[in-house]
């Protein structure tokens, strides 16, 4: 090619250049890729790591390697690591909804069971894809009384979960729950109409703080 371009280049020089023997920058750098590979082929979590992570854990198991080399060669590799997934948000409140009264001010406390539950629901990253899990919580026992998970943040996850709670108290031989208030942050699944008359159904005091108070 270069000649074609009318450049002079003696055969002999091309035939040297193609029969060289690798470099030994060159070999320490296949040797590096090679245990960047295996450690990123070992566990699920290595494959994760960045190039600075990646060095740390090299340094850690005796290899003399450079940061910057390592960074070198995950850019030409095209590796890399994890990336910091932006913030989900998961409780916004709809404006436009009516929404309950706080009866609990956030004094959460109880003297019996099944007088203050609290609702709420969170996200989890998994290998598929992230997941919403919601739960509903008893003060006094402190515990959870119902759960479910899903892939979106819709009404009915929270209704599904509220249902759980209401199945295990029933389970428990609980089948009256007046008087008991059901308290949750202002997100617009738990404001939902369907939401709070379900609660109404079954004689429970529906509660609403403000934004991230459940």
């Amino acid at each position: 090619m270069l000649s074609q371009h009318g450049m002079k280049i003696a055969p002999s020089t091309y035939y040297d250049t193609v029969s060289r023997d690798p470099s030994k920058w060159a070999l320490r750098d296949a040797e590096i890729v090679d245990l960047i590979v295996a450690e990123r082929a070992r566990q699920k979590l290595f494959a994760r790591f960045g190039a600075r992570k990646m060095w740390l854990h090299l340094r850690s198991k005796g290899h003399d390697v450079a940061r910057c080399t390592v960074e070198r060669l995950y850019a030409e590799q095209g590796w890399v690591g994890a990336l910091r997934r932006k913030k989900i948000r998961t409780t916004i409140p709809d404006e436009s909804a009516a929404r309950p009264a706080d009866l609990v001010d956030r004094q959460f406390f109880a003297t019996r069971p099944n007088q203050l539950w609290v609702a709420d629901f969170t996200y989890v990253a998994t290998w598929s894809g992230m997941v919403y899990v919601a739960f509903v919580f008893d003060v006094f026992s402190r515990r959870i009384v119902g759960w479910r998970a899903a892939t979106r943040m819709t009404t009915d996850l929270v209704l599904d979960t509220l249902e759980h709670a209401i199945w295990t108290r029933r389970q428990a031989g609980i089948t009256d729950l007046t008087g008991l208030v059901h308290h949750t942050d202002a997100g617009s699944q738990h404001v939902s109409f369907a939401f709070t008359q379900r609660l109404v159904d079954e004689g429970v005091d529906p509660s609403v703080g403000s934004v991230g108070d459940a």
